[in-house]
């Protein structure tokens, strides 16, 4: 195993995607950068920090000038201002210098973090982004997305920033506890409703071995993954148009999440969210209502939620108004034509959110029932 995806930007080669079964090849990956004068700093948080820091610095601390680790408490409520000050902290202590580098040991919320103290640390230092989950392979860490979030807003500081490399150690998903690694499968099976239907079908032929965590499998789905991420963020590095497309389930999935305070992952908050959105395509009319409850059901296999209780779905409307993606007042949201084709929408009004909501909200009446 030992593959490599080139992400690309006006034609002209960005960074590197590696993909590994094991951190053996990464000092040599990182030797290309010169680091044998760079102090590098492993950011990670208090969870991956027992199970790879020893054996990232292992790696790395004769490559190297130093190698120093900065470990903050893991969660969502971790991805802050406070966490990201106490960082700059560290490094101003550690005399790190724009010369020097991060790399970004972790889930979706260590590489957000890294990569945004990166893009403001002395107006911008190299990192590199080591995803250690299945959510962060195949989604946050590819395409130079960062931040924080901000009081109730989410990933509302932030900034696109490039890292100079991003390194795959495959075997680590083989370690993650169930409900970890099933969150991944949210944004592995987005890709395939939004961009590929082919690959959605691939994912259901698949299941078993899914399942198992087959690492040829595995490293199938992650190169494949990443594959129609770079599609979509080559055209559009910024944002300004089509990598919208790429936020599918994440409107109503993040006020749930901020709602329920983080209790669910962000890949069980996408997946309702992709219920939502999907129920709402249907009401369109742009998919069949067969389709819709295939939509729907696919989740389940996956350990993911299509229904929440203890909600208050008028709250959860009211979240969605606070997605960073409004303009106007009107919010950007992504429908579906039909399996593997994604739209954008401005006209999705208030109501057809609430209904999307109400449609995966199970509340006592429906016990009743």
């Amino acid at each position: 195993m030992s593959q490599r995806l080139t992400i690309n930007q006006n034609n002209k080669p960005i960074y590197d995607i590696v993909y590994e079964a094991d951190f053996h090849n990464l000092s040599s990956e990182l030797e290309k950068f010169e680091i044998a004068n760079k102090k590098l700093c492993i950011i990670t948080d208090s969870r991956v920090n027992l199970l790879y820091s020893e054996e990232v610095c292992k790696e790395l601390k004769d490559k190297c000038k130093e190698v120093v680790v900065f470990s903050f408490p893991n969660g969502e409520q971790s991805k802050n201002l406070d966490t990201v000050k106490n960082i700059y902290e560290f490094l101003i202590q550690n005399k790190f210098e724009r010369k020097d580098m991060l790399l970004a040991l972790g889930g979706g919320v260590v590489g957000d973090i890294t990569g945004f103290v990166a893009a403001t640390y002395l107006r911008g230092i190299d990192f590199v982004q080591i995803p250690t989950t299945l959510l962060a392979q195949v989604d946050s860490s590819v395409g130079g997305k960062t931040g924080v979030d901000f009081d109730q807003y989410k990933n509302m500081v932030g900034a696109f920033y490039m890292p100079k490399l991003v390194y795959m150690n495959l075997s680590v998903l083989k370690s993650l506890d169930d409900r970890d690694y099933y969150s991944g499968m949210a944004e592995v099976m987005k890709y395939g409703l939004i961009k590929n239907a082919s690959f959605y079908e691939w994912i259901i032929e698949n299941m078993y071995e899914i399942h198992e965590r087959d690492l040829d499998v595995l490293e199938d789905m992650v190169v494949k993954s990443c594959t129609y991420k770079k599609l979509v963020v080559e055209k559009d590095p910024t944002e300004k148009g089509e990598r919208a497309i790429l936020n599918f389930g994440h409107t109503i999935g993040h006020a749930i999440e901020k709602y329920m305070n983080f209790e669910l992952s962000h890949g069980e908050c996408v997946a309702l969210g992709s219920v939502a959105a999907a129920y709402m395509s249907w009401k369109r009319e742009l998919l069949s209502m067969e389709e819709y409850y295939e939509i729907r059901d696919m989740f389940v296999p996956f350990n993911l939620p299509i229904s929440i209780e203890n909600i208050d779905p008028e709250k959860i409307l009211e979240l969605t108004a606070s997605d960073k993606k409004m303009e106007g007042n009107q919010i950007k949201f992504i429908l579906l034509k039909k399996v593997g084709k994604a739209m954008i929408d401005n006209t999705v009004t208030k109501e057809e959110i609430l209904a999307g909501i109400n449609e995966i909200y199970f509340s006592e009446e429906d016990w009743d029932e």
